[in-house]
């Protein structure tokens, strides 16, 4: 069975929050690792709703410094702290976030227990801006009114599996065992040549989830997300208001699942709704009569990725 590759929508609105609806904040879970992608104001409540250990979140990624997108982060941080953190907290946003936060942390969390890394997105061009063992994380950059970059996540491929009857018959070397999870073939005793893919399980595909939020609607970007496994991207608003989503460096419906359609991807999620919409489900519609697989980011959903 795979391991969890899914995301959780803490919040889907755009600037102005509603009785409903949160600013925008999700959580990836990768393989029980958690990485939370912009925190807008409320973002440590709604993971306390959706029962998500706060401590076991290590890594936040900003977009952009629009106030709907970071007025969580001090509040969250906080929190951190009087639950007694000790483990490093890093995070990745435009250089102006540290210069920012700085006095706020003075201020308000002079004995944190742990330390607020904060690493500067070049907000220019692609680049891979965090990476593991298990997970690498590529910007991609957007047009708004500010510096913005949206994000890609992709699990690393996993090593080939050997088969238990081929070691238990063969007694390869531990030596021979790493070159066969690499892709080698087996020459065995008696000279006979085994194929890799007759002694090996065939490894997971590896994931990937694609975060694009506040963008006006830029079609260069689907090079960048092509075959993405689920893609999250901004509509603010329907057709009609594709005049004033011009206006605000925003997308439309149908301009998110023209970028799915286009960039071949499997899935695609639509949000950082205007609060002027009450009703959602015309988003839905719009969408799906370009791009089929479409879903609405509502609070709690939870989008999976076999």
């Amino acid at each position: 069975m795979s391991k969890t590759f899914s995301v959780t929508i803490l919040g889907s609105n755009s600037a102005l929050p509603t009785s409903e609806r949160y600013p925008t904040a999700q959580v990836l879970n990768a393989s029980e690792r958690f990485f939370l992608i912009d925190c807008g104001e409320g973002t440590q409540m709604q993971l306390r709703r959706n029962k998500i250990n706060l401590s076991k979140i290590n890594q936040i990624f900003i977009s952009h410094l629009h106030g709907d997108h970071c007025f969580g982060l001090i509040g969250l941080i906080s929190t951190l702290g009087l639950l007694g953190r000790t483990k490093d907290l890093q995070i990745f946003a435009h250089e102006d976030l540290e210069r920012m936060m700085t006095p706020q942390l003075h201020y308000f969390c002079t004995d944190l227990p742990f330390k607020v890394i904060f690493s500067s997105i070049n907000t220019k061009g692609s680049e891979i801006i965090y990476s593991d063992k298990t997970i690498e994380v590529e910007t991609i950059p957007l047009k708004h009114r500010i510096p913005t970059v949206g994000f890609i996540f992709r699990e690393k491929p996993t090593e080939l599996k050997l088969r238990k009857e081929f070691v238990f018959k063969h007694e390869p070397s531990i030596k021979e065992m790493v070159s066969i999870k690499r892709g080698a073939d087996f020459t065995a005793k008696s000279g006979e040549l085994l194929l890799n893919n007759d002694i090996t399980l065939p490894s997971i595909k590896p994931r990937s989830y694609a975060f694009c939020t506040d963008t006006r609607y830029k079609p260069q970007i689907t090079e960048k997300l092509k075959e993405v496994d689920l893609l999250y991207h901004e509509s603010t608003f329907l057709s009609d208001k594709s005049h004033l989503a011009k206006k605000t460096y925003h997308s439309t419906a149908e301009q998110a699942a023209k970028i799915a359609k286009e960039a071949n991807v499997k899935q695609l999620i639509i949000g950082h709704f205007s609060s002027r919409y009450k009703n959602l489900t015309p988003f839905l519609k719009e969408a799906k009569e370009t791009f089929s697989n479409t879903y609405l980011a509502t609070e709690g959903s939870v989008f999976s990725v076999k």
